[in-house]
Formats: C-alpha cells, structure tokens, sequence
C-alpha cells in the first residue's frame, strides 16, 4: 500500500484527510509541525510527501529526501517561493502546487476589504467607541458605483474580482500579461500597469510572488496613483516593498490598505504570538495604523480552500508516484 506522511498538518484539515484517505487505498499519516533536519528522518518508509510550508526551506532537506527515494513535494498552497527550485530538481525532487483553490474567497475578501475604506468603515467605528453619533462630513463615503478599479493579474480570482467589482457598477480597468477574451466586455485591458493604476480609485492585486514581480510596487509605482487610492493586496507580500508603500499610505497617495500579505511575514502568520513579543516593528506599526487593515493571509480561508488543498496535495503526491509526472509541477 503507498504510504504518504503530511507536515503542517491544522486540525481543521483532518476530517479532510480522513475523508480522502477512505476514498483511496492509501496510508496517510501526519504531523502538525514542519518538516525539519531534526524530524526527517521520519520519512523513511513513505512513498511520497505533502507540505504547507511557509518560511524559507532548508534546501539541505532536497538531498536527504532524495537518499530516502522520495522524489516529489507536494506543497498545499499556489505560493512556492519557499523552495529553491534548482536544487529540488538536481536531487530528483519533483514540486507540485494547488494553483486554484478557490478564487472566489479571496477575491470575496479583496472586494470586502475595499468597501470598508470606501465606506469609512474605521472612522466611524472610531466614533462609535467614542459615543459620537453625528453625521460628520469626514465620515461621509463615495458610492462604490462610481470608481475605478484597477485589477492587476487578471487571472483566476482576478477575473472573478472584475466580475465582482463590475456588478457593483464599477469601471473596472486591468493589466495582465494574458489578456482573457471573456473578460473583455467586463475589463478595460490597458498596455501597461502604470496606465492601469493612474486612473484608478481602487488597486487590487492578484498576481503570482516571484522573480519578476518582487517590489514591483517600489516607489516610482506608487507616485503614479491617484490621491486617496484604496490599496488592496490579497497577492503576495514580495510584489510590494513596504517602505515604499508606507512612503505612499504617509504622502495620502492611500487612503486606507488591506494587506492580507506582508514580505515579512513568515515569522509571525500562523502562529500564535499572544504574550510574545514581536521584534517586527514595521509590523507592528501596520497593525496600529487606522488606515492599514492588516490580516494574517487568510484571504483564502473558507472551508472550500481547506478542502481543496488538502485533497489537491494528496492527489498531486499520488499522481506523482503513480505517474513520474503531474500538470501540477512547478520545476
């Protein structure tokens, strides 16, 4: 019987993996911790393994795993900038992701949280703690209807944002390498980003974190918005360099943010630091910030995310073991 170990195993995947593995003649056992040096050992015996890695990846694990015939990672989540990808493939280590998920939670929550700066949402509770129940010009918002919103990466949940911003009644503009057919009565497709986001009163950004697209959001970028921009990233937190975003929040460039990724953030997202002290002050002062709505990546995180990749790693670590390939690989 092939045997897969899971790490990074939540309890909230359990009845998930319970649920597969009565569906598949295979064994699956896991561990709530990562995969480590110290740990590695465990794997031998097992046919193929399944991670939701975040942080760096000791890229040493590769050749260990290797010497214990394990020839496929199977990483539960789109992102994969965790792994050297070179060094996987020079010791035989095949990666897989799951590229879709569902789309339409975070683009659900990028929409969301854009409303809640249009909508002053902040302000207004500030003045409900405070017991001030006057209607004040600050707190007075514009209809959704009449904005322009600028969909950078209008790919999976991209192309779902447009939808989602288009029923509003919204412009919706866009940038994308690949421009869609099907979107081209809903999307505005411009020639370049800078044309995109000029025009925009909202920014969401639903692009891949990689190579090309790290701080691609730098400083020259963000002196291209309008004043008072809704700022949304839902993406990764490598395609914005935070000084030059807190530059852009201080100038009034933005008027509020959601950012559901932050570059730094694999110390502090999924753990729990109650009590503890967090050394990230550029963190810390996103938090404290009024105009900054800062979640810990979990745009994504609804009962059919979870579903779909615990089921789509374990179907990627038996695709590969039964076929030395997957239309998941990322290497």
């Amino acid at each position: 019987m092939v045997k897969i170990k899971m790490y990074d195993v939540e309890t909230y995947e359990e009845q998930f993996i319970k649920d597969w593995v009565q569906a598949h003649d295979v064994e699956v056992d896991y561990e709530h911790g990562p995969l480590t040096k110290e740990n590695v050992e465990d794997v031998k015996g097992y046919d193929g393994i399944s991670l939701s890695h975040n942080g760096p990846f000791d890229s040493d694990l590769f050749e260990i795993l290797a010497s214990y015939g394990i020839k496929q990672i199977a990483q539960r989540s789109a992102g994969f900038d965790m792994y050297d990808l070179e060094k996987a493939k020079a010791n035989g280590i095949l990666i897989t992701t799951v590229p879709s998920y569902s789309p339409s939670s975070i683009a659900e929550y990028a929409v969301m949280g854009a409303l809640y700066f249009v909508r002053q949402v902040p302000l207004a509770q500030q003045r409900v703690q405070a017991h001030d129940f006057r209607w004040k010009g600050d707190i007075m918002s514009r209809t959704v209807k009449d904005l322009t919103v600028a969909v950078i990466g209008v790919g999976r949940i991209g192309s779902i944002s447009a939808r989602l911003f288009h029923s509003f009644g919204c412009r919706v503009v866009g940038y994308d390498l690949v421009r869609r057919p099907e979107m081209e009565d809903i999307v505005d497709y411009k020639e370049s980003m800078l044309d995109a986001i000029t025009q925009a009163d909202i920014v969401t950004l639903h692009i891949p974190g990689n190579k090309e697209t790290y701080h691609l959001f730098d400083d020259e970028v963000f002196r291209h918005f309008k004043a008072q921009t809704i700022f949304v990233n839902a993406a990764r937190g490598m395609v914005v360099d935070t000084q030059a975003f807190l530059k852009a929040l201080d100038s009034e460039k933005i008027a509020g943010a959601v950012i559901d990724t932050y570059e730094n953030e694999a110390e502090y997202y999924r753990r729990d630091y109650s009590g503890k002290v967090i050394q990230d002050e550029v963190l810390l002062h996103l938090i404290e910030r009024d105009d900054v709505l800062v979640s810990p990546h979990i745009a994504f995180f609804t009962g059919e995310a979870v579903k779909n990749l615990t089921e789509g790693g374990l179907n990627s670590t038996l695709e590969v073991l039964n076929t030395g390939d997957s239309e998941f690989r990322i290497n």
